[in-house]
C-alpha cells in the first residue's frame, strides 16, 4: 500500500519539478497581484470621492460667505431710506460698499420695481428706469419669487443690460407690510467664480462645472466650459438653494486610473511570469544561478535610475537634507522652481538660510523632536525666502531616513507651493473684516440666529450702542433674545415671528426690548428667513432703534388730541358766548325799545329798572365767561400741596346753617388725611359745589344723608361724595350733566353753572369726575385726582 502524502511532500513533490514549481509561482502571484490590484482600485475610488468632497464643501463655504456679503449690502442700502422712502448718502454709502468688496460690480435701490438709484452711475446709465418686473421672462420671474417669499433671492447668472453678465442678488423691503421695492446687488460673474476657489483649482484630476435649473423650461443650464458630458463621468455634486444652482467637480479624466492599474496588473504579471520563469530555471538548472542574480542586480540598478527620473520630474518639490549640518544633499527641479535657486547654489547652503526668519523657531523644533527620536515625520506651513527677496508660502512634510543601523542620516522633505492659495484666504480674511467693520457702522444691529430655538449665532457690536449689551453677553445666553423682550410683547413677538419662520416668509415687526439700565427701547425688527426650499436653515435680520421715532409719534398724537379737545372746547364755548350774549342783546335791545316808546316817566322809570336788572345778570355772565377761559387755559393757577381732609372739614363748617336747617346727616367713614397738588380756590369750589347740591337736592319724605369717602383705584386718590337725594336721570340728562346752564330738577335757585364750573375745574387739575345716580334713590359723584 502507497504511504499517504502530507502538506510538505507535496510542496517538496511540486517543487522537484521544475515546470510545475514555475507555473505554481506565477499562479500565485498572478492571483495575489489581483487582489492586490482590485483592492487598490476601491482604495484610489475612495481616495477620489473624498476628495472631491472636501474640494466642494470649500467652495461651496466660500460661496455662502459671499452671498453673507451681500445680504449685509443690501441691509446697509435699505438702511439709508428715510421715513419718505428715499435714500440719505445713498452715494457715499454705495461707494464704502463697492470698495470694500470686489465682487461687487453695482449696488441698486429698486423702488416699486423700477431701477432709480444706482451706484456707481458710470457704465450703468442703461439700468436706469428699467422695471425689472415687465423684463424679460427670467428677471420678472426672479424678482417676483423674491417678493413672494420675502426673502433675499439670487438670479442668474444672466446677461445685464449694462454689458457682461452677472449675478442679481435682490433684498425684498417692506414698509408696514406694504411693497416698498428692492434693495440688489449686482456680482461680477468670474469674479464671484474666482472667490469661491473655482478657478483656483490647479489640480488636473478635476474640473468644476456650475448649473441652474430653469424652472420654465425645466431645463439644466450649464454656465461654464463643458469638458465633457457628466452623464459619463464621476462628479459629486451639491445644491444652493439661495439661487437654485447646482456645483459639480467632475474628475477629467476617467482612463486616469484604468491605466495606472492595468499598468500596475500587466507589470506585476510581467513579473509573476518572469519569477515563474526564473523559479523553473533555478531549479532546472541551478547553474544558472549567478546570472539570475546578476540580472536582478541590473533590474534594482534600472529601478534606481527610474526612481531618480521621478525625483527630478516630481510635480512637487523634494529636497534632502543633511541632519548634522542641515545643508542639502539632494534637491529636485521643481525645488529649484519653487524657491528660483539653481542646484549648485542650494547645494552651498543649508534649509535655515531660505527659511523666514519667523517661522525658524518652529522649524528648529520640530527638527530637534525629529533628531531625539521623538517623532519620525512632521507636517509645517512656513515660508521661504525665494531668490528675488519675496516669500514663499508652502507645505512642508519631512521624514526620517535611516541606514542599516538605525541611524538617522538624512531627512527627506516635500514641499507644496500654496502661496496663491494663502493670498486668497488672505483676501477673503481681510473681505470679511472689511464687510464686519462696514456692518458695526449701519445705524442697526444686524444678527443672524437659528430658526429652530431663536438663539443668536452672530450679533453686530452695534447692540452695545443701542441695548447697553456686549456681542459676547449676548451670545452667552440662547434665550437672550426673548428674556429680554419687553413682557407685554414677548408671547406675540415670539409666536409671531415662530408663524413667520414656519411659512419661510420674511417679515418685520416693531417691539419694545429692556436695555441694560432697565429702560424700553423701541426696535423695528427686520428679518429674512434664509431656507433650502422646505425647512428654514437661517434667520437674517437688522434691528433698528426707532425710540425717538415712537416718542414723536406720541408727542405728535398728544398734541393732535391736545388741539382736537381744544378746538372742541372752542366750538362749544363760541357755541355759549353766541348763545348767552345774543340772549343779552336782544333782551337789552327790546327793553331800549320800550323805553322809547313809554308816555310817562312811571314807565320809563320801570323800564329802566329792567334795563338795570338785565345789565347786572350780562356782566355775571360776562363773568362766568371770563372765570371759564382761565379754568381752561390755567391762567393764573396757583398749586399747591393741601391737606383734602382740612378743605373738607372748612368746607362742612362753612354750609353749618344749610345742614342744621335740613338736619343733614354728615358719614365720614375713613379720614381723608391726604396731601393733594392743586389750586385752593379751585378745591374749595368744587367740594362747595358737590356738598352743597347734595343738601340741596335731598328727598322730602326722608332725612338727608352725605357720605364722604376716601379710596384708591389702581393706586390713584379718589373722593367719593354720596348722598339719599332725588337723584338723576342719567339717560334722559347723562349727556347734558355737565353743560352750561343746564337745569334739570326745576328748581328756581339753580343756575346750571355749578357742575360745568366744577367738571372744568377738575380736567384743569388732570383729573376726572364720574357719576352713578339713581331716581329717587341718590347720587355719587367720584373726582379722580392726578
Amino acid at each position: 500500500m502507497r504511504p499517504k502524502k502530507n502538506f510538505f511532500d507535496l510542496i517538496a513533490t511540486i517543487f522537484s519539478r521544475p515546470k510545475v514549481a514555475g507555473a505554481s509561482v506565477f499562479l500565485f502571484l498572478l492571483i495575489l497581484i489581483g487582489f492586490i490590484t482590485k483592492q487598490k482600485y476601491r482604495i484610489i475610488k475612495d481616495e477620489e470621492r473624498q476628495e472631491m468632497l472636501s474640494i466642494l464643501n470649500v467652495v461651496k463655504q466660500n460661496i455662502e460667505q459671499s452671498l453673507k456679503n451681500s445680504y449685509t449690502a443690501t441691509l446697509t442700502l435699505a438702511v439709508t431710506l428715510n421715513e419718505n422712502g428715499v435714500p440719505v448718502d445713498f452715494e457715499k454709502v454705495g461707494a464704502k460698499l463697492v470698495d470694500s468688496n470686489s465682487m461687487i460690480q453695482t449696488v441698486q435701490l429698486v423702488p416699486h420695481g423700477t431701477i432709480k438709484y444706482t451706484y456707481p452711475l458710470k457704465g450703468n446709465e442703461k439700468a436706469l428706469g428699467l422695471n425689472i418686473l415687465k423684463g424679460s421672462n427670467e428677471v420678472a420671474a426672479g424678482a417676483l419669487r423674491t417678493i413672494n417669499s420675502r426673502r433675499m433671492y439670487f438670479s442668474g447668472p444672466i446677461p445685464l443690460i449694462q454689458g457682461g453678465y452677472g449675478i442679481i442678488g435682490r433684498l425684498p423691503l417692506f414698509d408696514n407690510g406694504k411693497f416698498w421695492g428692492f434693495s440688489a446687488v449686482v456680482l461680477k460673474l468670474d469674479k464671484f467664480l474666482e472667490q469661491a476657489g473655482v478657478y483656483n483649482n490647479k489640480n488636473d484630476k478635476f474640473f468644476f462645472q456650475f448649473s441652474k435649473i430653469n424652472e420654465q423650461a425645466g431645463k439644466e443650464t450649464f454656465f461654464l466650459p463643458t469638458k465633457k458630458d457628466l452623464k459619463n463621468s464621476t462628479f459629486e455634486s451639491i445644491l444652493i438653494p439661495d439661487g437654485d444652482w447646482k456645483l459639480y467637480i467632475v474628475a477629467a479624466d476617467e482612463n486616469r486610473l484604468w491605466i495606472q492599474l492595468i499598468y500596475s496588473f500587466l507589470l506585476g504579471l510581467l513579473l509573476a511570469a518572469i519569477l515563474g520563469i526564473q523559479t523553473f530555471r533555478l531549479f532546472k538548472k541551478p547553474e544558472k544561478l549567478r546570472q539570475l542574480v546578476n540580472k536582478q542586480a541590473n533590474e534594482l540598478m534600472e529601478s534606481e535610475l527610474r526612481f531618480k527620473t521621478i525625483f527630478e520630474k516630481a510635480p512637487i518639490g523634494i529636497a534632502e537634507v543633511d541632519t548634522k549640518t542641515g545643508n542639502f544633499i539632494r534637491v529636485n527641479h521643481k525645488f529649484c522652481s519653487i524657491l528660483g535657486y539653481t542646484e549648485k547654489e542650494l547645494y552651498q547652503t543649508d534649509f535655515q538660510s531660505i527659511t523666514f526668519h519667523d517661522d525658524l523657531s518652529d522649524d528648529f523644533e520640530k527638527m530637534q523632536k525629529m533628531k531625539s527620536g521623538e517623532i519620525d515625520e512632521f507636517t509645517l506651513l512656513k515660508r521661504y525666502k525665494h531668490k528675488d527677496g519675496h516669500l514663499i508660502w508652502a507645505n512642508l512634510t519631512v521624514k526620517s531616513l535611516w541606514n542599516d543601523v538605525e541611524t538617522q542620516t538624512s531627512h527627506i522633505g516635500i514641499v507644496e507651493d500654496v502661496t496663491e492659495r494663502m493670498s486668497a484666504e488672505q483676501e477673503a480674511k481681510n473681505s470679511q473684516l472689511r464687510i464686519a467693520s462696514l456692518i458695526n457702522t449701519i445705524d442697526g444691529i444686524v444678527w443672524e440666529g437659528n430658526p429652530d430655538n431663536f438663539e443668536f449665532t452672530f450679533i453686530s457690536k452695534k447692540t452695545e450702542q443701542i441695548l447697553g449689551y456686549t456681542a459676547e453677553e449676548w451670545l452667552a445666553s440662547p434665550t437672550f433674545w426673548a428674556d429680554h423682550i419687553y413682557e407685554d410683547d414677548r408671547n406675540w413677538v415670539v409666536d409671531y415671528c415662530m408663524m413667520c419662520t414656519k411659512e419661510l416668509k420674511s417679515h418685520e415687526f416693531e417691539y419694545r426690548m429692556i436695555n441694560k439700565e432697565g429702560t424700553l427701547v423701541w426696535l423695528r425688527d427686520i428679518v429674512n428667513v434664509i431656507s433650502d426650499g422646505h425647512k428654514p436653515t437661517l434667520l437674517r435680520g437688522i434691528m433698528i432703534d426707532i425710540t425717538a421715532h415712537k416718542e414723536a409719534e406720541k408727542v405728535l398724537n398728544d398734541s393732535l388730541t391736545l388741539v382736537t379737545e381744544q378746538n372742541k372746547r372752542l366750538v362749544d364755548f363760541s357755541y355759549i358766548v353766541s348763545h348767552n350774549l345774543r340772549s343779552h342783546a336782544s333782551n337789552i335791545d327790546g327793553i331800549v325799545s320800550l323805553i322809547d316808546e313809554a308816555s310817562n316817566d312811571e314807565e320809563r322809570n320801570e323800564f329802566s329798572g329792567m334795563l338795570k336788572r338785565a345789565s347786572t345778570s350780562l356782566n355775571e355772565t360776562l363773568m362766568n365767561l371770563n372765570q371759564i377761559v382761565n379754568i381752561k387755559n390755567r391762567i393764573h393757577v396757583n398749586i399747591e400741596p393741601l391737606d383734602l381732609q382740612y378743605y373738607i372739614n372748612k368746607t362742612i363748617d362753612s354750609l353749618h346753617q344749610e345742614i342744621a336747617a335740613k338736619d343733614v346727616i354728615i358719614n365720614q367713614f375713613v379720614n381723608c388725611d391726604y396731601l393733594v397738588d392743586y389750586n385752593p380756590a379751585y378745591l374749595e369750589s368744587i367740594l362747595q359745589n358737590f356738598i352743597f347740591n347734595a343738601i340741596r337736592y335731598s328727598h322730602p319724605d326722608r332725612r338727608p344723608e352725605v357720605s364722604i369717602d376716601c379710596l384708591k383705584e389702581n393706586g390713584q386718590l379718589v373722593l367719593q361724595i354720596s348722598d339719599n337725594g332725588i337723584g338723576i336721570n342719567l339717560e334722559k340728562h347723562g349727556e347734558d350733566l355737565f353743560g352750561m346752564y343746564k337745569t334739570f330738577n326745576g328748581n328756581p335757585d339753580a343756575k346750571g353753572i355749578g357742575l360745568f364750573m366744577a367738571k372744568n375745574q377738575i380736567e384743569a387739575m388732570g383729573g376726572k369726575i364720574d357719576v352713578s345716580s339713581a331716581v329717587n334713590v341718590g347720587t355719587t359723584f367720584k373726582i379722580y385726582f392726578k
